[in-house]
């Protein structure tokens, strides 16, 4: 490759059919929220994790293209994130999101003396 010149990082891009098609509702088919779907992001997050947790999320990948629904690892993320929140929305406190996050508090609490901060960072630096 010559000097200066770098190799595009451009992908190919979804189909009309893909671009148009609804999403799906949540498990119940009441859900309020709708994950963003493929377009331009200009908002951005980091979120670590374990090698486990990447793992399992390149499985259900995997498993969506298996029922026919490709999607990224971004989308997949969006995704979750709109039927949790939404759940939450609904339920409150009793989300499965609340429930999951008291629980995890709980034990850590249980374990260490104190709610799971990781790093010693706050919360709102996550």
């Amino acid at each position: 490759m010559a000097a200066g010149r770098r190799r595009s990082r451009r992908v190919s891009l979804p189909g009309v059919a893909e671009l148009l098609r609804p999403a799906a509702p949540g498990p119940d088919g009441g859900d309020q929220r709708q994950a963003s779907g493929r377009e331009k992001h200009t908002q951005k997050i980091t979120v670590y994790l374990s090698a486990e947790e990447l793992l399992d999320l390149e499985r259900a990948r995997l498993a969506l293209l298996r029922y026919g629904a490709a999607a990224d690892r971004g989308r997949i993320v969006r995704e979750a994130i709109a039927v949790l929140l939404a759940d939450l929305d609904a339920r409150g406190k009793d989300s499965l999101l609340a429930r999951r996050i008291a629980s995890a508090d709980a034990n850590n609490a249980d374990s260490n003396g104190a709610p799971d901060q990781p790093n010693g960072t706050s919360e709102s630096a996550l």
